[in-house]
């Protein structure tokens, strides 16, 4: 990300913008303002937000045009600081006949495809099929309950429109860059952290388009300097959409983990969610069953709210890992809120406890996958 620390604070147009990417040449000499690979562009705040899309194999010779997009646009007088996100996918190719399995085996084990993200040995998704879950809680906790289990992790919130990661970590500090490329990832708890909420302000409206939204989410991705990791937890945006399916088909997941809550309503978002996983051949490690029920702070006594079991329930009845569920307690929202995980606020208290088991089943599914127990499918994008 680029930054104008001269700029004014006057309103900038989207016309502005556009304007000064006239003098940024595309690979084919024509300005990037006129090309059809330029496929948004956002101001808001004082800061321009920049798709620029194109075919894989053009990838490198437009990252020089990137990089001259972004100091273009951040050279605009009131803008502040300008983003530009460089995506490269593959037109889908006509189906084609899958290959005999070999002989003697029900299934030949397909290759790793999709964006792999250099150092990272294992990425896995933390989804829900709906907001207000829970996930984003569960997901540092996770990272945290796996960082525990003597795993080098790091954290991806991959929501653009609700970034919670900066409160959760109690970090507001912008990353860094290395040689005006990568982007070095915040750290915090022993994790390697980055979220579009550490680039713009907490109250700044995401007013993006899909194309926007998955342009930044790879570049968070393929841009950031994560290894070595053993795993990369990726806090997916609630819901089964655009932006969740495309990139549940771009990125090499090793597995997913769904979060619910006991009620009926949520089930069958989470079984959305399942499905939509399924379909894309995308491993479900397991489901978390969150606010599973709900502590007095002044008696201690125990009241099933939303129920209590559904989730684990859900999971017997499609097939998938149950790992284990979260009681709704004050603690928990408490310490969120102020950026300290229950797993770093007390990490000997029940509520840890029952996120590292949590943690422990998701290491034992991923386990179960590398060593072959139970073959992997892989995402195939051609």
């Amino acid at each position: 990300m680029a930054d104008n620390g001269a700029a004014e604070t006057a309103a900038v147009t989207e016309e502005a913008v556009r304007a000064a990417l006239k003098q940024v040449r595309t690979p084919e000499g024509v300005p990037l303002s006129a090309s059809p690979a330029l496929a948004g562009v956002v101001v808001t705040s004082g800061k321009a937000y920049l798709s620029i899309n194109v075919d894989p194999a053009q990838a490198r010779a437009w990252e020089d045009v990137r990089m001259a997009a972004e100091k273009a646009a951040a050279a605009v007088p009131g803008v502040a600081s300008a983003l530009v996100a460089l995506t490269a996918e593959r037109a889908p190719a006509a189906a084609r006949p899958a290959p005999a399995p070999a002989h003697g085996h029900a299934h030949a084990p397909a290759a790793p495809r999709g964006t792999a993200v250099p150092g990272v040995k294992a990425i896995i998704a933390v989804a829900s099929g709906k907001g207000g879950v829970g996930k984003s809680t569960t997901s540092i906790n996770l990272a945290l309950g796996l960082r525990d289990l003597d795993l080098k992790v790091g954290l991806l919130d991959a929501d653009i429109y609700g970034p919670s990661l900066p409160r959760l970590a109690g970090l507001s500090q912008k990353p860094e860059m290395e040689d005006g490329k990568t982007i070095i990832p915040l750290e915090n708890f022993g994790l390697k952290l980055m979220s579009i909420g550490f680039l713009v302000e907490e109250e700044t409206p995401m007013i993006w388009r899909g194309p926007m939204v998955m342009s930044a989410i790879t570049q968070m991705l393929r841009d950031v300097k994560w290894g070595p990791l053993d795993v990369l937890v990726v806090d997916m945006p609630p819901g089964t959409g655009d932006a969740q399916l495309t990139m549940a088909q771009n990125v090499n997941l090793a597995g997913a983990v769904i979060v619910s809550t006991p009620q009926d309503l949520a089930l069958i978002d989470a079984r959305r969610g399942v499905a939509m996983f399924e379909k894309v051949n995308v491993p479900i490690l397991g489901v978390v069953e969150n606010m599973a029920y709900f502590v007095c702070p002044h008696c201690g006594g125990r009241s099933d709210i939303f129920g209590h079991g559904g989730a684990h329930a859900e999971a017997d009845k499609l097939g998938v890992p149950f790992l284990g569920e979260i009681p709704l307690k004050m603690r928990i929202r408490e310490m969120s809120d102020a950026g300290l995980p229950v797993l770093v606020s007390d990490p000997e208290g029940e509520e840890a406890a029952a996120y590292r088991h949590v943690a422990a089943g998701v290491k034992a599914a991923l386990d179960r996958l590398e060593t072959g127990a139970k073959a992997a499918p892989r995402i195939v994008i051609e």
